[in-house]
């Protein structure tokens, strides 16, 4: 497929990805809120060098776990324990204590930099997500892990998440009066984001069987 369209393809997977309100997005918008647009947007960029290496970690497992079809079972089982436990964390516990919210503290532009790739780097969700996903288009042949495609899809993983990044830098005074940012429904969000990947790894599961 042409490298263009795998692009496309990467910047819509991570675009999804970034959609719902989570630690990066909302402290990205915090940020710029508080301290102005160049400070967010430096985070935003520090977040996405992190990301660069998170896709492209992402993609080389893939390319391994393509060839290794048994491991992709273990870890199939793997992922569905992780994310029924993210589920339970985030729709029964993660609601108790989420009543204190703590205000960014202001800092220089190459600290928030830093604090972006800092963020970005504990927050390793985006490592299975990605492999998951170039497992899936090298499945329906849309994805050679030849370096080309697989540089043109971290680049559009990267400019993905930068844009939605930027979306809720740009739009935040927007919607932070409504309810879809507090952070109760952030909980809930992504708690049934993750229920939903559960059942759906656990479907897989038995159809192997």
């Amino acid at each position: 497929m042409n490298i263009t369209v795998i692009f496309l393809l990467g910047m819509i997977i991570a675009l999804v990805g970034v959609i719902p309100p989570g630690l990066l997005n909302m402290t990205a918008a915090k940020i710029s809120l508080k301290e102005g647009h160049v400070r967010g947007i430096m985070f935003s960029i520090g977040v996405c060098v992190i990301v660069f290496l998170q896709t492209y970690i992402a993609a080389m497992f893939a390319r391994y776990l393509t060839n290794h079809p048994d491991i992709v079972e273990v870890l199939q089982r793997v992922a569905f324990v992780i994310f029924v436990l993210i589920t339970i964390y985030y729709l029964l516990i993660a609601k108790a204590t989420s009543k204190t919210e703590i205000e960014p503290q202001s800092r220089s532009k190459h600290s928030r930099f830093f604090h972006g790739m800092f963020l970005s780097a504990i927050n390793v969700f985006p490592i299975p997500y990605q492999a998951y996903m170039t497992v899936t288009l090298a499945s329906f042949g849309w994805l050679e892990f030849n370096r080309p495609m697989i540089i043109s899809y971290v680049g559009g993983a990267v400019t993905g998440t930068f844009v939605m990044l930027y979306m809720y830098i740009f739009f935040f005074d927007k919607i932070k009066n409504k309810r879809l940012t507090s952070q109760k429904n952030m909980n809930y969000i992504i708690g049934t984001i993750t229920g939903v990947i559960a059942i759906v790894t656990l479907f897989n599961i038995i159809m192997d069987l």
